[in-house]
C-alpha cells in the first residue's frame, strides 16, 4: 500500500497544517448489551453544493461487495449551531445533503453483532471494529486526515489496540481514508504479550499478540513462544521484516465459539477471529491463520498488484492476481509452520495432497485459469447470494489454486535451477514490495525469467500454467522429495454424488459435479434418490454399500425424484479418481539420500543460527 506509507511520512511532517482539515469521530457504547455504537463524524471546510456522506460497500482485504449500510440508523446532520440539516438518502449506503455550511456533524447509530473480520461487534465484553463496517465518511475527501475518539468510561477495564497512531489527547490518527479504513480496532479488557525484532538495517520493531479470549497470561506467553518461532520462518524467506509504520504490528485475536471466524489482513496488523472455547488446548489448531495473515504483511499489503490500487470503497476490485496474492500466502502459511516446528511433515504431506487433489480433479482448475478464478473473487469472497450459482463446476478457490501452483512453481526451481519459491518471493519483494511498486502479471513474470535467467522458461510457466488451465506433473515432481503421488482407492468403484442431506427420511443430492457419474446420468441438486440398482434407500450408508458391492464400469440402474414426478437413469460407475501423497518409504521403497536431502531442504528450517 505504497500510498499509505508516503501519507504517513508527510502527516507526521505536516500535522499542524492538516487540522483544519481533519475529519474527526466520536464513538460511545451506552447501549453495548444491545449491540450499538453512537457514532458522530465532524467535518470541517465543507465545500460548497451537496455534501454527499455513505458507508463503504467493500473492505480492505476483501474481494467482494458488502453492504455496511444495512446497519446504520437514525442518521442525521447539524450545522456549526446545532441546527438540524435536510437529508436526502439517495441510496441505501449513501445520504446527501444539499444545504449546509462550513462545518457539519453527522451522527448515527450502528447495529453491530457479527465477530469476524469484515463486519463489527458490540457487547458488554468488548468493542470489534473494523472500520469500513464502522464509519461513514464523506466523498471526495479521502485525503483529508482522520481522528477518532473512543469513549468508554463506564468500561474501566477496556483498552484500546490498533495500528492507528495513538495522540496525547487520546484520539488514534489516520493520514488518509485509505490508511483509516485498513485499521481495524479492538477495545476490550484483552491480555496482550509482546516482543521486538530486529530487522536488516539495525532498527527495532515490536510485535504485540492481542489477545480477547478466556485464557489466563501464562496461556498468552507460552502461545507468544510460538508465533516467536513462526515469525522468525517468515523473516526466513523474505530476508527481513517490512518497515511497520511506528514500529509496530499487531496480532488482534479474538476468540469464542460463537463467533463467525475470519483472519483478515491489513499493512501494520491483522484481525484474526477464531471459534474455540478459548487457545489453551487448540493452539496448534489456531497457528495456520496467523501465519496466513502475517505473511501477508509482505504479500498483498506492500508486494501489492497495481489491481488493488487504489482501494475501491464503493464496490468491489476486480484483481487478476490473487492466485499469488492469497494462493501463494496459503502455501507459506502451511509450510513455514512444519519448517518452525509448529507443524509436523504429516500434516505438510496431508495438505500438499489437498492442493493437488483440488488442482487436478476439481472442474474449475480443470476449465479455468488462476488468472478467472481470481476475478470470480468478486462473488466468492464471502460474497452472499441467495440465488444458487454453478460455482462448483466453475470456480476453484485461488487460495487452493494458487497454494498448488506455488507448491509447483517451488518444486520447478528446486529440481530445475537449484532455486526455490523463497528466492522468488525475495526477487519480487527487492523489485515490488520494498519500494511499494504495485506490481502486473507480466511484472511477475519478468521476475522469474531474470531470477531463473530462462526467459523461456518463466513465458511457458505462465501461459501453460497462469494465463492456462495446463496443469504441472505432480506425480514427477513430489518424487523429488521422496513423495509418491497415487490413486487412494484403486479398484474402487465412484458413482460421485457429492454431498448428500438426509432430511425428513429423503436423500436430496447436491449440486454433481461435472464429468462425474451422477452427473452424466442427468441428477442434480435437490433430485431425490429413491433406489439403485433395485436397493431401497433410507439413509447414507446405503448407498455407499451399493456402491461398494460393485466395480468401476457397472452400470447401475437409478430411480429418483424431480418435482415430484418420478423417473429413471442408468448411472456407469468409474474408479475412485482420488489421490494420496505418501511418503516413499511407506510405501516399501527406500528414500534415497538425495531425496532426503530435497526434503529437508524443502521442510525444515531456514533460520540461520543467531
Amino acid at each position: 500500500m505504497k500510498k499509505f506509507l508516503g501519507a504517513v511520512a508527510f502527516g507526521l511532517l505536516s500535522f499542524q497544517a492538516f487540522a483544519q482539515n481533519e475529519i474527526s469521530y466520536t464513538v460511545s457504547f451506552p447501549n453495548a448489551i444491545h449491540h450499538e455504537a453512537e457514532i458522530s463524524m465532524f467535518i470541517p471546510n465543507v465545500p460548497a453544493g451537496t455534501l454527499k456522506v455513505r458507508m463503504s460497500r467493500s473492505s480492505p482485504g476483501r474481494y467482494a461487495t458488502h453492504e455496511f449500510g444495512k446497519n446504520v440508523y437514525h442518521l442525521k446532520a447539524f450545522d456549526a449551531s446545532g441546527k438540524q440539516l435536510a437529508i436526502k438518502q439517495s441510496a441505501g449506503d449513501v445520504y446527501e445533503i444539499p444545504s449546509h455550511g462550513n462545518s457539519v456533524k453527522v451522527a448515527y447509530t450502528l447495529f453491530g453483532n457479527w465477530i469476524d473480520g469484515t463486519y463489527a461487534g458490540f457487547d458488554e465484553t468488548h468493542a470489534h471494529m473494523n472500520i469500513p463496517a464502522t464509519f461513514a465518511f464523506p466523498v471526495g475527501m479521502d485525503n483529508r486526515p482522520r481522528l477518532v475518539k473512543f469513549n468508554y468510561a463506564e468500561k474501566p477495564d477496556w483498552k484500546v489496540a490498533t495500528q492507528l497512531k495513538p495522540m496525547a489527547n487520546g484520539a488514534y490518527f489516520a493520514p488518509n481514508l485509505q490508511y483509516f479504513m485498513d485499521s481495524p480496532t479492538e477495545i476490550a479488557n484483552y491480555k496482550t504479550a509482546s516482543w521486538q525484532v530486529k530487522n536488516t538495517d539495525g532498527k527495532v520493531q515490536t510485535i504485540h499478540l492481542i489477545t480477547h479470549a478466556n485464557d489466563d497470561q501464562k496461556t498468552i506467553d507460552n502461545y507468544a513462544e510460538m508465533l516467536k518461532k513462526m515469525v522468525d520462518e517468515h523473516f526466513a524467506v523474505w530476508g527481513e521484516f517490512p518497515t511497520y509504520d511506528y514500529g509496530n504490528y499487531y496480532f488482534l485475536d479474538d476468540v469464542y465459539p460463537e463467533n463467525a471466524g475470519d483472519g483478515m489482513e491489513h499493512r501494520n496488523s491483522t484481525s484474526i477471529v477464531q471459534r474455540t472455547p478459548k487457545i489453551e488446548g487448540y493452539e496448534s489448531s489456531l497457528l495456520g491463520t496467523f501465519s496466513h495473515e502475517y505473511f501477508h504483511s509482505w504479500n498483498v499489503e506492500r508486494l501489492r498488484p497495481k489491481t488493488l490500487e487504489p482501494f475501491n470503497f464503493e464496490h468491489a476490485n476486480m484483481s487478476d492476481e490473487l492466485w499469488l496474492a492469497e494462493g501463494f500466502t496459503q502455501y507459506y502459511g502451511n509450510l513455514l509452520l512444519t519448517r518452525a516446528g509448529l507443524k509436523t511433515t504429516d500434516n505438510a504431506i496431508q495438505t500438499f495432497n489437498g492442493l493437488v487433489n483440488t488442482v487436478l480433479r476439481s472442474p474449475g482448475a480443470k476449465n479455468f485459469s488462476p488468472i478467472e478464478a481470481s476475478r470470480y473473487a468478486v462473488f466468492a469472497d464471502a460474497g452472499v447470494a441467495i440465488d444458487q450459482t454453478n460455482k462448483d463446476n466453475i470456480f476453484t478457490s485461488y487460495y487452493i489454486y494458487g497454494a498448488a501452483t506455488a507448491l509447483a512453481l517451488d518444486l520447478r526451481l528446486r529440481t530445475e535451477f537449484k532455486l526455490s519459491l523463497d528466492d522468488y518471493m525475495r526477487a519480487l519483494w527487492k523489485a515490488y514490495g520494498k519500494p511499494e511498486i504495485a506490481y502486473t502479471v507480466p511484472d511477475l513474470e519478468k521476475t522469474l525469467a531474470t531470477l531463473t535467467k530462462d526467459p523461456a522458461f518463466a513465458a511457458d510457466f505462465f501461459k501453460k500454467y497462469i494465463y492456462g488451465t495446463e496443469k504441472n506433473d505432480y506425480a514427477k515432481l513430489l518424487l523429488n522429495a521422496g513423495l509418491v503421488l497415487r490413486k487412494a482407492n484403486p479398484g474402487k468403484a465412484f458413482a460421485g454424488f457429492g454431498k448428500i442431506n438426509l432430511l425428513d427420511g429423503k436423500l436430496i443430492l447436491g449440486q454433481t459435479l461435472m464429468g462425474t457419474p451422477a452427473y452424466l446420468a442427468g441428477l442434480d441438486v435437490n433430485n431425490v434418490l429413491l433406489t439403485i440398482d433395485g436397493v431401497a434407500l433410507k439413509d447414507i450408508a446405503e448407498v455407499t454399500a451399493v456402491t461398494d458391492a460393485h466395480k468401476p464400469g457397472d452400470v447401475l440402474k437409478v430411480t429418483y425424484l424431480y418435482r415430484g414426478a418420478q423417473k429413471t437413469t442408468q448411472l456407469t460407475l468409474i474408479e475412485d479418481p482420488a489421490l494420496e501423497i505418501v511418503p516413499i518409504e511407506k510405501t516399501g521403497e527406500n528414500l534415497t539420500p538425495a531425496m532426503q536431502t530435497f526434503r529437508d531442504k524443502w521442510l525444515t528450517s531456514q533460520v540461520k543460527s543467531k
